[in-house]
């Protein structure tokens, strides 16, 4: 239960519930964190934006990095309501149970290349409060890889966007 009172569909702006209807017909609710970002309309379509084009949307990374990413990040956040619903995100997306077990046990369980173990470390690094301390050698590690500056960007991108999230989640309680 949120520990703030979280809108329902009626109370909701009408430009939120246009974006929320087809969510709601299609699953029969919204989710805790969409009624929290509903409470301001910024908020919500500046959120709405990040969704859209970090993660929906066809990108340089592959979808299954990119939920990888969001996995990592929400379990190192300790966000039970981000992990739960990207499990079936990822699920929806043609991960394995296995995969997405593999990917909550840690990067190093998982049975990937090499190349994308070193992209996730990194990601993992960059969601922490010390990641000022990362170097440009750290960077041109992973462009000895074969990572564009934009691919890298991407996914320090969804870093920032999953910290972000599992931020509003964690503090307003949602999920548990």
């Amino acid at each position: 239960m949120a520990h703030i009172t979280l809108p329902t569909y009626e109370e909701m702006t009408p430009a939120i519930k246009e974006r929320a209807k087809p969510i709601l017909e299609k699953t029969g609710e919204l989710g805790e964190i969409f009624r929290l970002l509903a409470l301001d309309e910024k908020i919500y379509f500046a959120t709405d934006e990040m969704v859209q084009n970090y993660l929906i949307k066809e990108t340089l990374l592959p979808y299954k990095i990119k939920e990888a990413i969001a996995l990592l990040i929400s379990k190192e956040n300790s966000c039970k309501m981000c992990v739960d619903v990207h499990k079936k995100i990822a699920k929806m997306l043609g991960l394995s149970e296995k995969e997405i077990e593999e990917i909550l046990q840690g990067v190093e369980s998982m049975n990937i290349e090499e190349k994308e173990k070193k992209l996730l470390q990194f990601c993992i690094r960059a969601s922490k409060k010390d990641n000022y301390k990362i170097q440009k050698s750290d960077i041109d590690e992973l462009k000895a890889l074969g990572y564009s500056d934009k691919e890298i960007l991407e996914a320090v991108a969804i870093v920032g966007y999953f910290n972000y999230i599992n931020t509003l989640s964690n503090v307003f309680g949602l999920g548990e």
